[in-house]
């Protein structure tokens, strides 16, 4: 059983940074991939990034490639998500996820575990 508890989320202009934490409970923290999704007012929740076991190998949507990195500390049982030049659109809850499986993954139901999230909102 894994217990994530994600931090970092608030309020911010746009063109501002927040970086969101998840804190991992779970001694096999390190061999899990681990994601960050969002999900905005009356939408689906969608993928934003992933992070293999190793950090090795990163994936992220379209929408915040370049502004947005994914990393993590195996030590801290920890996940980042930097996020740099926010817009409007950024806003939504976002949630941290982990898989049971090393390689990362971009589907919602390919994620077995759930933080509660937190919320991103960007003023224009």
């Amino acid at each position: 059983q894994v217990q994530l508890v994600e931090s970092g989320g608030g309020l911010v202009q746009a063109g501002g940074s927040l970086r969101l934490s998840c804190a991992a409970s779970g001694r096999t923290f390190s061999s899990y991939a681990m994601g960050w999704f969002r999900q905005a007012p009356g939408k689906e929740r969608e993928f934003v990034a992933t992070i293999s076991w190793s950090g090795g190998s990163l994936y992220y949507a379209d929408s915040v490639k370049g502004r947005f990195t994914i990393s993590r500390d195996n030590a801290k049982n920890t996940v980042y998500l930097q996020m740099n030049s926010l817009k409007s659109e950024d806003t939504a809850v976002y949630y941290c996820a982990a898989r049971s499986a090393a390689v990362a993954a971009i589907g919602v139901y390919e994620y077995d575990y759930w933080g509660q999230g937190t919320q991103v909102t960007v003023s224009s």
